[in-house]
């Protein structure tokens, strides 16, 4: 009996995360790097507004991919693929962040940083807007800076968020809360361009 022709690519069911996951646990050579493929993109994003520099991105998102493939074992199934692999990128990101023992800006030297700014004029372009909330960002202690790219950078509900890094929503919402107010001094000249009073409001990030 001749067996029935393959169903056009186009008309397969799309292979989940998960389904994937369990392939390479199983032994499948190709499974890991579709997985890649599909997500390197956002982990990418959620490192360089996490770290602020792009080599320091690249090698946070090496290193947290090839965690995740040596720890592709460990996943329980209890979160999503995706929240289980940005929990492996934030890890990574925050690991590089103390390693370099950034020591965080208190409260006076942010006061003292926002009274020398002086307003940037209208024509600005955006990516300057990108990269002055970028550096505001990096003064910022990693936790709070963490809490804020996920929330308020890259649109993830609290309760996502607290997933992705494994803590309470209160913990997430008390740590966006105190990151909102210690950038606020630094990027009032910013909140004429939004109406929104967050973060993202001031992320100029259509430039990426």
């Amino acid at each position: 009996m001749n067996s029935p022709p393959d169903t056009p690519s186009a008309e397969r069911p799309a292979v989940s995360d998960a389904e994937l996951l369990t392939a390479h646990i199983d032994g499948d050579p190709h499974a890991f790097s579709e997985i890649v493929k599909r997500h390197r993109d956002r982990m990418w994003a959620v490192a360089l507004r996490t770290l602020g520099d792009p080599d320091e991105a690249a090698d946070a998102v090496q290193d947290a991919f090839v965690s995740a493939y040596r720890k592709a074992g460990t996943f329980r199934g209890e979160a999503a693929v995706t929240t289980w692999l940005h929990r492996i990128v934030v890890n990574a990101c925050l690991d590089r962040m103390r390693r370099k023992s950034v020591r965080p800006v208190a409260d006076d030297e942010l006061i003292e940083a926002a009274e020398r700014d002086t307003p940037l004029p209208d024509q600005t372009i955006e990516r300057e807007t990108s990269m002055e909330v970028s550096a505001a960002l990096k003064l910022l202690p990693t936790d709070q800076r963490a809490a804020l790219v996920l929330v308020d950078m890259m649109g993830y509900s609290v309760e996502d968020a607290a997933q992705v890094l494994s803590v309470p929503s209160g913990t997430v919402k008390s740590r966006c809360a105190r990151g909102r107010a210690k950038l606020a001094p630094i990027l009032s000249h910013l909140r004429n361009r939004s109406d929104s009073g967050r973060v993202s409001s001031a992320k100029g990030d259509r430039t990426s």
